[in-house]
């Protein structure tokens, strides 16, 4: 019987918040059935997604990145072609793949704003940790009838 696996892809673009969501991931499911994967920022997340989910060792792929209004680009826009690559990788390799990837209305580089942030990711990890759980389950009780 195989063990359940799990890749966590997370974008270097602010990792001292977005690494905060292995954290919580890893508050759920041990670190031995979780493989890291650490990629420059959010638009590497969905390709690494669709080729590691095509290796069929996963059974869900959460990625996290934290997407934020840097003032030269859409930050709205960058967000959205990232979950939508997410969500195709998924669909058409048929592994779940989860985002964490978050996009703040307001975001400043203060340490109040850092300290929430921090925060949200662990919670935000928790919850990939549970829909990763529950969607393997439920996948594979409904496969296997």
């Amino acid at each position: 019987m195989t063990h359940t696996r799990f890749a966590f892809i997370k974008a270097h673009w602010h990792s001292d918040i977005v690494d905060r969501a292995l954290e919580g991931f890893q508050e759920l499911i041990p670190a031995e059935q979780i493989d890291v994967f650490d990629v420059p920022g959010a638009f590497e997340m969905p390709l690494l997604a669709k080729e590691l989910a095509k290796t069929g060792k996963y059974d869900a792929i959460a990625c996290a990145a934290f997407v934020v209004d840097g003032g030269i680009y859409r930050h709205d826009f960058v967000a959205q072609a990232v979950v939508d690559g997410l969500m195709q990788a998924g669909m058409e390799t048929n592994v779940p793949v989860l985002s964490v990837s978050l996009t703040p209305h307001h975001y400043q580089e203060t340490d109040h704003h850092n300290a929430i942030y921090r925060a949200h990711f662990v919670d935000k990890g928790r919850e990939a940790a549970n829909a990763a759980l529950m969607i393997t389950k439920t996948r594979k009780e409904a496969l296997s009838e």
